[in-house]
């Protein structure tokens, strides 16, 4: 049975979307409700590009997990994401600017055999998709970059990401994409997970949490009240702009009102269920 056959099913969230309507309800409106194509950045398709390589890293022998090989691997992954789009040749403005932006993924790559050793590690997943409907009958789900269990069963939740290490005023929110996770792990499978880890390879700084079952109840709260303020503005049809540093990395400013837009007539469409969550998201890189 799927799971909206054994329970019925009032939305669905993934940490990307319930990133968004806590940044801006207006931003989570144009992304879902209206579903506005964006432009894709070189420094997320760069994060796209970058994970892709750590991922397929651990297909190799232990033994054979070096920088050189994992350097070897970014030529052909970037081969791969411009055959399944080719609009990304289109970021650069010429082979310079293309090589350069290269030469920084490379660096993000060599840059993560500082903080770990990959041949001292066997990942029990990666790229590991999970969902859980909590009993509220909210849907969670999302990819976890890698998931790591000791032989003890511990579990370790793991989170490459390709931008600095945040500031004290950011770091909450980015720890709340790892609780995410954590609490859908903990409500599929009733185990906490030991450990939270992100791994920022822009500048090779890693932050670590532990988790608690109290974290995890404040986290499925915040996401239950975050679905019914969504609930409350597809009803209602009033989706806040709010204005932060965030808003220089947004493709939508002309149709925000914080700029002087106006944004089009809400379309008569609800977030949906069907499909699956994005397996690597803009957001990642902010």
């Amino acid at each position: 049975m799927t799971l909206a056959e054994e329970r019925a099913i009032i939305g669905a969230l993934s940490p990307s979307r319930a990133g968004d309507f806590m940044t801006c309800p207006l931003l989570y409106r144009f992304r879902v409700i209206d579903q506005l194509p964006e432009r894709p950045s070189a420094a997320a398709v760069r994060g796209t590009l970058v994970h892709a390589v750590l991922e397929r890293l651990y297909d190799l022998p232990a033994e054979a997990r070096t920088v050189a090989a994992a350097q070897d691997l970014l030529e052909p992954q970037w081969r791969r994401l411009l055959a399944e789009e080719p609009d990304y040749a289109g970021l650069f403005e010429d082979d310079g600017e293309r090589d350069a932006w290269l030469a920084q993924a490379r660096g993000m790559v060599e840059r993560y055999f500082t903080l770990e050793d990959p041949q001292r590690l066997e990942p029990a997943e990666r790229e590991m998709y999970v969902e859980v409907v909590l009993d509220s009958g909210l849907l969670l789900r999302g990819y976890i970059d890698r998931l790591d269990v000791a032989p003890t069963g511990e579990m370790r939740v793991v989170d490459y990401k390709t931008g600095t290490a945040p500031g004290r005023e950011w770091e909450a929110k980015a720890l709340f994409q790892m609780k995410f996770y954590a609490l859908a792990l903990w409500r599929r499978g009733g185990q906490v997970p030991r450990m939270l880890q992100l791994m920022y390879l822009g500048n090779g700084e890693i932050v670590r949490y532990v988790p608690d079952e109290a974290d995890l109840r404040a986290t499925e709260r915040k996401v239950e009240a975050l679905w019914a303020a969504i609930e409350r503005a597809v009803r209602t049809r009033e989706w806040r702009a709010r204005r932060s540093r965030l808003c220089d990395w947004c493709d939508h400013q002309a149709l925000c009102p914080e700029f002087g837009g106006t944004p089009p007539p809400v379309p008569d469409r609800e977030p949906g269920l069907s499909a699956r969550v994005s397996r690597r998201s803009a957001s990642d890189e902010l």
